[in-house]
């Protein structure tokens, strides 16, 4: 398996992940993915894919977001093929991605998540660390994970870039 840096040539394999990954014709995530990459949010170093046998197999990316007035990032969307899920390959895109942003100095990665998935990565529950949801009722699945660079007095409210708003 090879993690890399999404080129242009990837739109269409990464759309065809998230299509296949949420089990739809047109899942919110390959709009999101697109509007992401036309948005100021996007960080094209932090979106990566995953290819085995030099086929595309998963994706994920985080984009700007923003605690109070600190920016910060979001994860999401992540996405591997059914075929290879359970596998490894989301957990080496997450170990890839969140090991880019410490690299890049960030404070913290946020995301909407499965409480069961993502704490293996390090994520808490964002409320523990006094960092809110701008829409309550993300605060139970609302998750933070610190980086090197994190500082306890960042606390807030997390706010997503507007392509999250705009589905």
């Amino acid at each position: 398996m090879l993690i890399r840096r999404e080129n242009p040539g990837d739109v269409d394999a990464v759309a065809e992940v998230h299509r296949q990954a949420f089990d739809g014709d047109a899942p919110v995530e390959v709009d999101l993915v697109t509007r992401l990459r036309s948005s100021d949010a996007w960080v094209p170093q932090l979106s990566l894919v995953a290819e085995l046998s030099g086929t595309v197999a998963g994706h994920v990316c985080l984009s700007r977001a923003t605690v109070d007035s600190a920016d910060v990032l979001a994860l999401g969307p992540i996405g591997v093929l059914p075929d290879v899920q359970g596998d490894g390959v989301g957990s080496a895109l997450m170990h890839a991605v969140l090991g880019g942003a410490d690299a890049r100095d960030e404070p913290l990665v946020a995301l909407l998540g499965h409480l069961d998935y993502y704490p293996r990565f390090g994520f808490v529950s964002g409320t523990s660390l006094g960092i809110e949801p701008d829409e309550p009722s993300w605060s139970s699945h609302f998750q933070v994970r610190r980086l090197a660079r994190w500082d306890p007095s960042l606390t807030g409210t997390f706010r997503y870039a507007a392509p999250f708003y705009d589905l």
